[in-house]
């Protein structure tokens, strides 16, 4: 199943990407692009979690355990090549939000993605066991997605 995610997933982002890359000849255009796809299939299984906590979406066990799982299968991805230095919002304005910080602190950045794993895994665990699992971990979540966008993230 995670091995059958994983290949539609990279399916979805040379779909959607490369005619993309093709027209614009620049490898890094491709990467940020890259990065941006994954952000983007993180947001859609993050999005309904955080409605579903908040109250604004009703919880649905099956939906919230698949979603969370999704995540997970997500942090198996290795794009870490997308996010080659040199490819910040300070070369690339308006093709990128992604501040040149994250190339220079990168100890800092490895933290935010260690703290945001955990939080992947510990929802992931009880996403689908009931509402108040899921409300008892989605801050973690969401607190380690906000630290990593207001280190590097322009803000908007």
């Amino acid at each position: 199943m995670k091995k059958c995610l994983l290949v539609l997933l990279n399916g979805l982002l040379v779909t959607f990407i490369s005619p993309t890359f093709a027209a614009d000849n620049d490898p890094n255009l491709f990467l940020i692009k890259a990065r941006q796809g994954e952000m983007e299939v993180r947001g859609y299984s993050a999005a309904p979690l955080f409605e579903m906590a908040k109250g604004k979406m009703p919880y649905d066990a099956e939906l919230a355990g698949k979603l969370a799982n999704n995540l997970k299968v997500l942090l198996q991805l290795d794009i870490g090549g997308a996010w080659a230095a040199g490819t910040g919002k300070d070369k690339y304005p308006g093709k990128t939000h992604a501040l040149p910080e994250i190339w220079s602190t990168y100890p800092k950045v490895a933290e935010h993605g260690k703290t945001y794993k955990e939080a992947v895994n510990e929802l992931a665990a009880v996403a689908g066991t009931g509402l108040e699992p899921l409300r008892e971990k989605i801050g973690a979540l969401g607190k380690s997605c906000k630290g990593c966008h207001d280190d590097f993230r322009e803000k908007e």
